[in-house]
């Protein structure tokens, strides 16, 4: 390389001297090599001048590509630094300001430094590739144009004359920028080949390029092969299919001569649908002759059928209908379990009324069995999933159950449309199916744990299946048909009622099961659990006792729950645990072999409190006895919880400070705002308990329920809370042995609340003598049993002011 000068370039064989700086033209997915003449458009403001400037001089330009071609003004970082000097051969002028420029490129260079002015400039440097002859670069050479050769041959996309124009070619590096012009290559692997400067180099990295691309045709090739494969087979079957069903609609007799339809053709015959039904499944049966076997809507359509034929349309199961019968069969299975009991018998008791009108021939067109919607709600573990299947067995029908908690999706209860991959009737119509009678008893367990999303809401999908009055056209979204559901018994559980949509519960009979007393789970425990457990550990009450005293010890010291499933949890815990000491102790008499007879000899074994604490571990609850001392700011209220009964003990301290109220114990926002309420009540009746209205001011009231770890709401803690406020603020304890319960208002009336069962049973079993209730809910004793309110005296409120004299020591002088 020969340089004439510091700011001049001297190409020797050309002798051409080209400036050190140039403007600078930005290329966009192209790379122009030197001996390569090419149009480039341009239409930057910026891109226009410099051209102009290189017009205004010896025509040279520098041409270098961009690193990204999304980008519309490209700084200097954004381009290659490698690029070809080219000369300006002729320049046409477009419409829009837009300029076409011939570019003949001349020779390698690279950027030196780039000049950002009114246009794009750079310092360069020019690079003449090291040409080094000899058998190397001859072998670069040939192996470069056979693989030139094999690529245009094989790429559609360039023509055939371009092989011609390179064998026209005689210079190495002419050769190599040819090659490098005409393959389809992205233009980062393009720029490599500028930014090398020895000819054999260049060659190696184009080598490794075509090879590259070659394979990369070689596989679309393959591919492109298997696919026309593929399309001719399928269009070749197709021919075939259709050819099939040509001349089996010639001769018309398939249904005639296949067993396979013949046997489906007998099955839609037998299965007793409606007619508009087996019109419609008579036309699908027509649509499936004429579907190809291999094709997917053959599946989808023999699916549907198999589903219209295997419903139960008029297949039921007989009513037992005696009610002393059904009364046996649910005693049998529950204790208990009063009002759902007296409920199904009284819906057995009209259905034999029914089928005694139904004889008399003037009645049996007017009479109409109404389909029965129960909804049995009750905490978890009273039993109300095996009461729905004491109801079937006692009816003598069929038991299907669908468990709805967690469903979120419409589509479960009405099923899917056929358009859809893999669709198949809802849940309903799956149990009808699988119960196989068209007067099954379907259980809809946890009815209030379902939700909705943006697939659709399932509680308003029910709502025309749990509707007696239009229940009779149920229509599924795959069968697309009318079902009759009027004569299924449908029985849906809840554990809470204000989860159930409003709608739903308006269909429903509501049946509230409350949770099990202690007696009544001494009875439960007694009469199925220990039975069933003893039978399941192999023993018998030859080899075990469990006194009443020690089922009463677990239920109140091992669990806390309204059902019974935890206390079913701890007798098999103890089961086992005696099962192993048993058998341990017959090895150790009778060594491996156990003496049968010794062991019938034995006496059974009787469960004490000592032998509970030793299987069981120490007692996880520990029962609330109220205090026998009188109290200030403090008393004892009721509450109700999904485990049952229970005593709060309130707390309350008045101290200096600023004008502020503080509740402790993870307390809910009802049970805030009655306190709130009962403060507010006290201050607007300061006088009347003998309490200045300045005494108020500066005071911090706190107001603490223990167990703070135990989330605690609702507003019948009103008047407990009121109660403890105005003993902490008159300085007047309360009586021990008085607990309370109701909602209070602002105007000091005492109103009714729920629970009242559980919160009795909580206030005898810790030594409670009074029970003041609201008055509204007095009514409600006549339904609690007598074992409950024996030993109680119950005080019934009105207002606030009928709670005084039975809960404080001393009474309130008036203030003047």
């Amino acid at each position: 390389m020969d340089t004439i000068e510091e700011k001049d370039i001297l190409i020797s064989d050309t002798r051409t001297i080209i400036p050190s700086t140039l403007p600078v033209i930005p290329l966009r997915d192209i790379v122009i090599f030197p001996y390569m003449m090419y149009p480039v458009l341009a239409g930057r403001e910026s891109t226009v001048k410099a051209i102009n400037a290189s017009l205004e001089k010896e025509k040279y330009i520098m041409l270098v590509s961009q690193t990204d071609s999304r980008i519309e003004d490209p700084l200097p970082e954004n381009l290659y630094k490698d690029g070809t000097i080219a000369r300006i051969i002729q320049v046409i002028r477009l419409p829009n300001n837009l300029i076409k420029v011939l570019v003949d490129g001349i020779v390698q260079a690279k950027v030196l430094k780039f000049i950002q002015d009114e246009y794009l400039s750079a310092d360069i440097v020019y690079r003449f590739p090291e040409v080094n002859p000899g058998t190397e670069l001859d072998a670069l050479i040939r192996q470069a144009s056979k693989l030139f050769h094999e690529y245009i041959n094989s790429n559609r996309n360039i023509a055939q004359e371009s092989i011609v124009a390179y064998e026209n070619i005689k210079e190495p590096d002419r050769k190599l920028y040819y090659i490098a012009s005409n393959i389809l290559v992205p233009i980062a692997a393009k720029q490599r080949l500028l930014e090398l400067t020895d000819l054999n180099e260049q060659y190696y990295e184009l080598i490794n390029m075509l090879s590259s691309e070659l394979e990369i045709l070689q596989v679309e090739k393959d591919i492109e092969r298997k696919i026309n494969q593929s399309m001719q087979k399928n269009q070749r079957k197709f021919i075939v299919q259709e050819q099939i069903r040509i001349l089996q609609e010639e001769l018309n007799d398939e249904d005639e001569t296949d067993p396979e339809f013949l046997k489906l053709k007998d099955a839609i015959r037998k299965s007793k649908m409606p007619s508009d039904v087996k019109d419609k499944a008579m036309e699908e049966f027509n649509k499936l002759k004429k579907i190809p076997a291999m094709s997917p809507e053959a599946t989808v359509s023999r699916n549907y059928l198999d589903w219209l034929i295997n419903v139960p349309w008029k297949i039921f199961t007989q009513d037992n209908l005696d009610i002393l019968h059904a009364k046996k069969i649910l005693d049998e299975d529950h204790y208990g379990l009063d009002k759902p009991k007296e409920r199904i018998l009284e819906h057995i008791a009209i259905l034999n009324n029914i089928e005694r009108l139904k004889k008399d021939k003037s009645y049996k067109e007017q009479l109409k069995a109404r389909a029965q919607i129960l909804c049995l709600v009750g905490p978890p573990g009273v039993g109300k999933t095996s009461l729905g299947k004491s109801i079937a067995r006692a009816l003598n029908r069929k038991f299907s159950r669908i468990s709805l908690g967690g469903v979120r999706d419409e589509s479960e209860i009405r099923g899917h449309r056929r358009t859809y991959i893999g669709s198949m009737p809802g849940r309903i119509i799956q149990s009808m199916r699988k119960a196989g009678t068209a007067n099954p008893v379907i259980l809809m367990d946890e009815i209030d744990k379902m939700g909705m999303d943006f697939r659709g809401d399932p509680a308003s999908a029910l709502l025309e299946a749990l509707d007696p009055e239009q229940n009779n056209t149920f229509n599924d979204h795959y069968l697309d048909v009318d079902y009759d559901l009027s004569k299924v018994l449908f029985i849906t559980t809840a554990n809470v009622q204000y989860a159930i949509p409003l709608p739903l519960q308006d269909r429903m009979e509501i049946i509230q099961i409350p949770g099990y007393l202690e007696h009544e789970k001494v009875e439960i425990a007694k009469r199925h659990i220990i039975p069933k457990l003893l039978l399941e550990h192999g023993l018998t009450n030859d080899d075990v006792i469990i006194p009443d005293a020690i089922i009463r010890k677990i239920s109140n010291a091992y669990t806390r729950e309204s059902g019974v499933r935890n206390l079913e949890r701890e007798i098999a815990s103890l089961m086992r645990k005696i099962t192993k000491e048993i058998v341990l102790k017959k090895l150790d008499t009778d060594g491996e072999k156990p003496n049968k007879k010794k062991a019938k000899q034995k006496a059974p074994l009787s469960v004490t409190v000592d032998d509970l604490e030793k299987y069981l571990g120490v007692p996880r609850f520990k029962e609330k006895i109220t205090d026998e001392k009188d109290k200030v700011g403090s008393a004892v209220g009721l509450a109700w919880t999904s485990m049952g009964g229970d005593i709060l003990d309130i707390e309350v301290s008045v101290m200096p400070g600023r004008d502020k109220l503080t509740l402790t114990g993870q307390l809910g926002e009802v049970m805030k705002e009655s306190a709130l309420a009962g403060l507010s009540y006290i201050k607007s009746n300061c006088k009347h308990f003998g309490i200045h209205p300045k005494y108020f001011t500066n005071k911090e009231i706190h107001i603490h329920i223990p167990e703070g770890a135990i989330p605690k709401d609702g507003p019948s803690a009103g008047v407990t809370m009121t109660v403890a406020m105005l003993s902490a603020l008159s300085n007047n304890p309360t009586r021990p042995y008085v607990a309370m319960t109701g909602e209070i208002t602002l105007r000091g009336q005492i109103l009714p609340i729920g629970g009242l069962n559980e919160k009795l049973l909580a206030a005898q079993r810790s030594g409670i003598k009074t029970v003041m209730i609201p008055k509204d809910n007095v009514k409600d004793l006549k339904e609690i049993p007598d074992k409950i309110k024996d030993g109680l005296n119950i005080v019934p409120l009105n207002v606030f002011d009928d709670s005084v004299k039975h809960v404080f020591r001393k009474k309130f002088g008036k203030l003047k």
